[in-house]
C-alpha cells in the first residue's frame, strides 16, 4: 500500500539537497503530499523561482558548511545534486565532497529519518549486453565514475547519519523538457551504435523510485537499488520507433559518443530489486509509453 494512505508524509520536514530536474519535481510533489520542504541551491535564479512555488530555500554550494546551521532535523533527505559539468574535480566537490557535507549535517542535528541519494547505473562497468543487478561489481572506469562509487561507498558506511540510507542508481533519465535523443532523430543524426542497449528512466518513474524509498515500511539501513524501466531495447530500436512517430527517415549512427564522454557499455539494467522490496512499478515500463506521453504535448 501507498505510504501516503497512512498519512506518513504529513507535516513531516523533507530537505532536497540540489533542486535541478529531478529534485524540483520532488520538491513540487511534496507540497501534494503536505510535507514541508527546505530546498538547497546554489542558483540564484533557481532560488527565485522555488521561493515563489512556496519552499524554504538556503542559497549555498553543498560542499560548504554554512548552510548547516540554517537548515534543522530533517524526517527526510534527499541529496540530488549534479555536477553542473565539468570534469573529475566538479564531480568530486559536487559529489562527493557535498556528501560528506550532507553526512557532517545529518550526524550535527542527529541522525535523519530517511536520506536517500541518486547516483547512477554509470557506476556499473559490465558490457557485452550482459544483465546488470546489485550484486554486479561497481568500478571508476573513470575519474568520474570513480568518484560516484566513493560517494556511495561513504554514504553507506555512515550509519549515524540516517537511520534509513538508500543508495538510488538511476539509469537514464527523460522527461518534459529532457528530450536529447527526439531531437537528435529529428536532425537526423544519433549518437552512439544502433546495437547498444539504451537503458531509460522517465522522470516521473524516478521520482516515485524516491518516494518509495521514503515510504519504506521499515528502516533500510544499506539500501541499494537499480532505478530503469522494463524495456532493455537498442537504441536502434527507440531511433527507429521515434523516427516513425515523427514521421521522418531513420536517422543515421555516428559511432561515437555526444560530447566527448566515454562510451556507455552495452548492457540491460536490472530492477527486480526495487519491485521486490519496496512494491515499485514504472508507470511507464518502455520507452514507448514515456516517449508517447512526451510527443503528445
Amino acid at each position: 500500500m501507498s505510504p501516503d494512505a497512512h498519512g506518513n508524509f504529513a507535516g513531516k520536514h523533507l530537505v532536497i539537497l540540489g533542486c535541478g530536474y529531478i529534485g524540483g519535481e520532488v520538491a513540487r510533489q511534496a507540497g501534494a503530499r503536505g510535507l514541508r520542504v527546505t530546498a538547497l541551491t546554489r542558483n540564484e535564479g533557481k532560488a527565485a523561482g522555488l521561493r515563489a512555488a512556496g519552499l524554504a530555500v538556503v542559497v549555498a554550494d553543498l560542499a560548504g558548511d554554512t548552510w548547516h546551521a540554517k537548515v534543522g532535523p530533517a524526517d527526510f533527505a534527499l541529496n540530488c545534486v549534479s555536477s553542473g559539468g565539468g570534469g573529475a574535480e566538479a564531480y568530486r566537490r559536487s559529489y562527493l565532497d557535498g556528501m560528506k557535507s550532507v553526512l557532517a549535517w545529518a550526524e550535527r542535528h542527529g541522525p535523519v529519518g530517511s536520506l536517500v541519494y541518486t547516483s547512477s547505473t554509470s557506476v556499473y562497468p559490465q558490457g557485452g549486453g550482459g544483465r546488470v543487478d546489485e550484486t554486479s561489481p561497481v568500478a571508476g572506469r573513470d575519474e568520474r565514475t570513480a568518484v560516484l562509487v566513493e560517494t556511495e561507498t561513504r554514504m553507506r558506511a555512515s550509519p549515524g547519519a540516517a537511520r534509513s540510507r538508500v543508495v538510488l542508481r538511476l539509469a537514464g533519465i527523460y522527461g518534459p523538457g529532457r528530450t536529447h535523443l527526439v531531437q537528435q532523430v529529428r536532425a537526423g543524426e544519433v549518437s552512439g551504435t544502433e546495437a547498444q542497449h539504451l537503458n531509460l528512466i522517465q522522470r516521473d518513474d524516478a521520482c516515485a523510485a524516491i518516494w518509495a524509498a521514503f515510504g519504506a515500511p521499515a528502516p533500510l539501513a544499506d539500501g541499494l537499488f537499480n532505478v530503469a524501466d522494463d524495456g532493455a531495447a537498442t537504441k536502434g530500436e527507440i531511433a527507429a520507433w521515434l523516427a516513425a512517430q515523427l514521421g521522418v527517415p531513420p536517422p543515421r549512427f555516428t559511432g561515437e559518443s555526444a560530447g566527448g564522454r566515454a562510451p556507455t557499455p552495452d548492457r540491460i539494467i536490472v530492477n527486480d530489486r526495487l519491485k521486490a522490496a519496496l512494491g515499485w512499478r514504472p508507470s511507464f515500463p518502455s520507452y514507448r509509453e514515456g516517449y508517447a506521453k512526451l510527443l503528445s504535448r
